[in-house]
């Protein structure tokens, strides 16, 4: 075990949660597809898919960062998140935008506000996790970079608290015709799904930002 892994506590826990993610991930692409596949689970499957995959890829590199070992240019694993991670920021959008054209056609039933709410929340974690992605696949050469580790750290730091206000409101009845009949809400196996899914997705996040914090104090600070 190298001196750096040694001193920060923080880096196994934060890995094991990121590569548990990861399954749950590829494990909440396998029950989307349960209903069969259509247009909106295809599109949607592929989305969580591409998030394994990202996800996966950044624990590499991540953990690697962690020991301030700097990830070559030409490293097959960094060329493929600066490749997928935008691919997957754009399917992301796309499907938020079409959640947003949907609200004018909801139901007088499905709570408005709460809705409007996961949209907007759901925007800024697109957009944070996004910059989680291209922060790491920018620095990865560099994990002496002050900069870039500032950078990190503070996108992690806003990542995670959208990520547990999805995962509760996600979780919480909107309200309108549920799996379960008009007014019950989302099914409980969806619940239990969703919410393992996100609760993952914060510890992920929380213990990233405690291992990042736990390194050996940077030597630069250029960009």
């Amino acid at each position: 075990m190298s001196q750096a892994a040694a001193v920060n506590r923080w880096r196994t826990p934060a890995l094991a949660a990121q590569w548990l993610y990861v399954a749950a991930t590829l494990g909440l692409t396998a029950y989307i597809l349960l209903p069969g596949l259509n247009e909106g689970t295809a599109l949607t499957a592929l989305r969580s898919l591409l998030a394994a995959l990202v996800g996966a890829w950044w624990a590499v590199l991540f953990g690697r960062y962690l020991l301030g070992q700097g990830t070559p240019e030409t490293d097959g694993t960094l060329r493929s998140l600066r490749v997928f991670f935008p691919w997957l920021t754009a399917l992301r959008l796309s499907l938020w935008l079409l959640g947003l054209l949907s609200l004018s056609g909801a139901s007088a039933e499905v709570n408005a506000v709460a809705l409007t709410a996961l949209q907007t929340l759901s925007f800024g974690y697109i957009f944070a996790k996004n910059a989680v992605y291209g922060t790491l696949a920018r620095y990865a050469t560099d994990p002496a970079n002050a900069l870039g580790r500032r950078r990190l750290g503070e996108w992690l730091n806003v990542a995670a608290p959208l990520a547990l206000a999805i995962g509760v409101i996600n979780t919480v009845p909107l309200g309108g015709p549920g799996e379960g009949g008009p007014g019950e809400g989302p099914a409980p196996l969806t619940v239990a799904v969703y919410g393992l899914h996100a609760a993952l997705d914060l510890l992920a996040l929380g213990l990233s930002l405690l291992a990042l914090r736990g390194m050996p104090a940077p030597a630069r600070g250029e960009d």
